[in-house]
């Protein structure tokens, strides 16, 4: 029995970067009103407001995705939006595969995405950074690929359960 295993976190540099760029008007905005008229805001509040502003573009950094593949099935979950791994049987898959992707044209970017808000005919994307994934193709037609940066050891394990795939039972 092979298992593989990944997690994944929104941890890019050129993020980081953008965030913190992004920062400095809303922050400068706050700290300006605050010495032009100090009485506009308690303290407190003036605290509150700051730390609010730079925290909350932080949340992106508790989004994680996870995958586990073994003898059941390919197993994810993108906390926070998934509590529980989403399951998808051997036996509930025509294809799968590791293929490169673009994250942008072919999905509309990282994250959830596709499905019904793009491109139907890719389905869905579950990624959060690079361009090689997990290509599935189910039997009731519908398409997931599941975002990796471990391409050989996921392919490896694919071949493993290979002979799970297009097997009724």
């Amino acid at each position: 029995m092979r298992i593989f295993k990944e997690h994944q976190r929104f941890n890019q540099l050129w993020l980081i970067i953008l965030m913190l760029v992004s920062l400095i008007v809303p922050v400068a905005l706050i700290i300006g009103s605050y010495v032009k008229n100090p009485e506009q805001f308690t303290p407190l509040e003036f605290t509150s407001i700051l730390i609010i502003t730079l925290l909350a573009p932080c949340l992106i950094f508790i989004f994680r995705l996870t995958t586990r593949i073994d003898e059941n099935g390919i197993h994810y979950k993108f906390f926070p939006f998934h509590l529980k791994f989403k399951t998808i049987n051997w036996n509930d898959i025509n294809k799968a595969y590791i293929r490169k992707y673009d994250a942008l044209t072919e999905y509309g970017g990282w994250g959830i995405k596709g499905g019904k808000f793009w491109k139907k005919e890719g389905g869905t994307a579950i990624n959060v950074s690079g361009d090689i994934g997990i290509q599935l193709e189910l039997k009731n037609g519908k398409k997931l690929l599941i975002g990796t940066q471990l391409k050989n050891e996921s392919e490896m394990v694919l071949q493993t359960y290979k002979t799970k795939l297009n097997n009724d039972g």
